[in-house]
């Protein structure tokens, strides 16, 4: 039996939220959908947050419990058409539709849950890609070992290219990606974005983000340069 806390702003009990949850042996706490609630909030292993009905609510609340040091699983209760809109800017770590029976519901509980332990036992995961190291317990970044200065939406970019080095996104996946669906700002921020990023790279690393023209931005992949030369050097 797991403590879960779940947070809604719909009165009434968690069968009005997730039915299935009141087939489960799970101890349920509700409280409101707001981060002040979590002062009066038991010791709990899993936050279910109610997004049904509040997408932009839920979506800023999630990310707020992360930046406030909250590192317990962060699971959204969520309708069928809420679901397309729900992506890693979030900061939650699974979802469920409210229309889920209880062998789901179960299951996602569970393996959110083992992941959690998971990431506990191998400690901080450290990024690394051609040459950048990101830490994102302690948000700082370093190319070759220099500190970089970053703003926040400098550093999610930097770490989302990382994530992915040698792949190409375009600046609308990009934009969707970093700074989420319902940001109403152009692509052209991407742009910006990246040009800050280049300088505080310098000179000598500033290539290390290229342009792919008339399709968008990847982050180098030197791996596969290394490996290219190395070949090269063995066949001569």
């Amino acid at each position: 039996m797991s403590q879960i806390l779940l947070l809604t702003n719909n009165h009434g009990t968690s069968v009005d939220v997730l039915p299935a949850l009141e087939l489960l042996s799970h101890e349920i706490h509700i409280l409101p959908a707001v981060p002040t609630a979590l002062l009066d909030a038991r010791p709990c292993e899993l936050i279910m947050v109610d997004a049904r009905t509040d997408l932009a609510g839920s979506r800023s609340l999630c990310q707020l419990l992360r930046a406030t040091g909250v590192s317990i699983p962060l699971l959204l209760v969520l309708t069928e058409g809420g679901m397309a809109v729900v992506t890693a800017a979030w900061a939650a770590d699974d979802v469920v539709l409210d229309s889920a029976g209880p062998a789901e519901v179960e299951a996602r509980i569970r393996l959110v849950l083992t992941k959690m332990a998971s990431t506990e036992l191998e400690g901080n995961q450290e990024i690394h890609a051609a040459g950048i190291v990101i830490d994102e317990d302690s948000y700082t970044a370093r190319v070759h070992g220099a500190a970089l200065n970053l703003t926040y939406k400098e550093f999610e970019l930097l770490k989302y290219l990382a994530q992915h080095p040698g792949r190409v996104f375009t600046r609308a996946q990009l934009l969707n990606e970093v700074w989420g669906y319902d940001y109403y700002g152009g692509t052209r921020t991407v742009d910006v974005h990246v040009r800050r990023l280049r300088a505080k790279l310098g000179s000598e690393h500033e290539s290390l983000i290229s342009t792919v023209r008339n399709v968008g931005y990847r982050l180098s992949d030197f791996r596969k340069l290394e490996d290219s030369m190395a070949e090269a050097d063995a066949e001569a």
